[in-house]
């Protein structure tokens, strides 16, 4: 016997969306940034530099592969709003994975299935490290609830506030969910 609820779950804090073992099923609810992120240290904290495709990267920032002594070449990304249904909140999903980003590409650009925001995606990650595998699923079209809609609406999320460093999340740009509602069929 627990001592804890039945179905408790640790509450997810983060307004970014993770890929955890297992499951993750998200609606994306935005239109997609893309760049190129790196990481560099200041001195007193490492944090994520972004930026857009075809901008110039200083080479001197990137960092060093205590290693291999290789460079930590940029990454490709994407990002997006999503509702994440594990979370049951908006948040950021960023991508970094060619084969998901692959298989979301594929997806898009099919007839019968077209834009992903139109249907709820599950990415089940599996293993670790260089072992990790990405498997990516579309769920069938379906409309999605009003109120998540509204929700991501009112955090007035800033998406290309990533390009700058600042907090996507405090800016006093909304995120264009407006034209996925519409899409979708929500007031």
């Amino acid at each position: 016997m627990s001592i804890l609820p039945k179905d408790y779950k640790e509450p997810d804090t983060s307004n970014y969306m993770r890929l955890k073992q297992g499951e993750n099923r998200f609606r994306v609810l935005s239109e997609a940034i893309v760049g190129m992120e790196y990481w560099k240290d200041d001195g007193e904290n490492r944090k994520p530099v972004r930026k857009q495709s075809g901008e110039k990267i200083d080479m001197s920032d990137l960092e060093t592969d205590p290693k291999t002594g290789e460079l930590k070449m940029p990454k490709h990304f994407w990002a997006f709003v999503v509702w994440n249904y594990q979370s049951e909140k908006v948040q950021i999903l960023e991508l970094t994975q060619a084969t998901i980003r692959r298989k979301l590409i594929a997806l898009d650009s099919n007839k019968k299935w077209g834009d992903f925001r139109e249907y709820d995606i599950t990415i089940t990650k599996e293993g670790e490290g260089f072992d990790t595998t990405y498997e990516t699923m579309p769920d069938p079209k379906s409309k999605i609830d009003g109120g998540i809609v509204q929700m991501a609406k009112d955090m007035h999320i800033n998406l290309k506030a990533l390009f700058t460093g600042e907090d996507p999340f405090t800016s006093e740009v909304k995120v264009d969910v407006d034209e996925v509602a519409k899409s979708l069929g929500v007031k």
